[in-house]
């Protein structure tokens, strides 16, 4: 961490010791906030910020499907988000922007609960341990929230209450991390990754119609593959394919690329990362790190 550092909230750099909120607070209460990851990675041109418009579209939506009134553009935001990278020094780095109402009364409703928006950018290196030898999942009992119970496509930190029952579940059992099935019994995604597999040389992933998070990473992915000449497959999955396929992988912010080499105690293909999910991860690194000229405007320097 740097010796200083700072949070950008409400408009205003405040010291990260200093950014706090009332214990009554409303989205601490009832978890009516929103949220974003997103990564800076170092280049040789210095930070630069990976789809930093797609992460701050999503959020501007996020907002508007909960009904939460940010008071600040999207435009606003992505310069919070690069000045708070800026203010802090940081290469690479995660970023987690959060809207939140900032009201300490209690009671359900939001009308008129003031928001606040806050930026915060701190060091990120793996956020799984096992990253590069694959990890091992479950099939979780518990089943992915459906938007006729709560907005899948937002960002919203309510819905992660159903995250981390799934996870930890996962590693309470000892695997690595969980896998949610929808409510049709659908393969959905992990609790904060979207899921690939490599069926017979093509990738596969669950469509937006299995109650899953549309991730920015499985949209590069998707259209890195495609470009590259691989067929890609958006549809229902099946949970049996899981056991079946010869290749699978995580995709997110914090999760990046990473292989997924067993679940439920099943080996996926040979039990070592295969070659695909190899090359698509080199792909991504090259990518982030500004090495492919092909994928330049997806990073915003800082």
């Amino acid at each position: 961490m740097p010796d200083k550092q700072y949070v950008w909230m409400d408009g205003e750099f405040v010291d990260f010791s200093k950014a706090n909120v009332h214990v009554l607070t409303h989205s601490l209460q009832y978890g009516s906030g929103i949220f974003e990851g997103i990564r800076a990675y170092e280049t040789g041109k210095g930070a630069a910020i990976f789809r930093l418009k797609e992460h701050a579209k999503r959020f501007v939506n996020s907002a508007r499907i909960v009904g939460m009134d940010l008071g600040i553009s999207q435009k606003d935001l992505e310069e919070a988000i690069l000045s708070t990278v800026r203010k802090n020094g940081l290469m690479g780095c995660y970023i987690r922007p959060f809207a939140f109402y900032n009201d300490a009364n209690i009671g359900l409703s939001t009308i008129g609960k003031r928001v606040s928006v806050a930026v915060v950018a701190v060091p990120f290196g793996n956020y799984f341990a096992n990253k590069e030898k694959g990890i091992s999942c479950k099939v979780s009992s518990w089943q992915r929230i459906n938007s006729s119970v709560l907005p899948p496509e937002a960002k919203a930190s309510g819905n992660y209450s159903n995250s981390i029952l799934a996870s930890v579940e996962a590693k309470r059992a000892g695997f690595d991390e969980a896998i949610l099935l929808s409510q049709s019994g659908y393969v959905a995604e992990g609790p904060g990754e979207n899921i690939f597999l490599v069926e017979d040389g093509k990738l596969v992933t669950p469509s937006k119609e299995a109650d899953i998070l549309i991730g920015i990473t499985r949209d590069s992915v998707i259209k890195i593959s495609e470009s590259m000449g691989l067929e890609v497959e958006e549809r229902m999955v099946h949970r049996e394919e899981l056991y079946a396929c010869d290749e699978a992988f995580f995709t997110g912010t914090a999760a990046e690329l990473t292989p997924i080499t067993s679940i439920d105690l099943r080996k996926v293909g040979n039990g070592k990362p295969g070659p695909l999910t190899k090359m698509l991860s080199d792909k991504i690194s090259m990518v982030v790190q500004g090495k492919d000229r092909e994928y330049a405007q997806w990073l915003t320097y800082v």
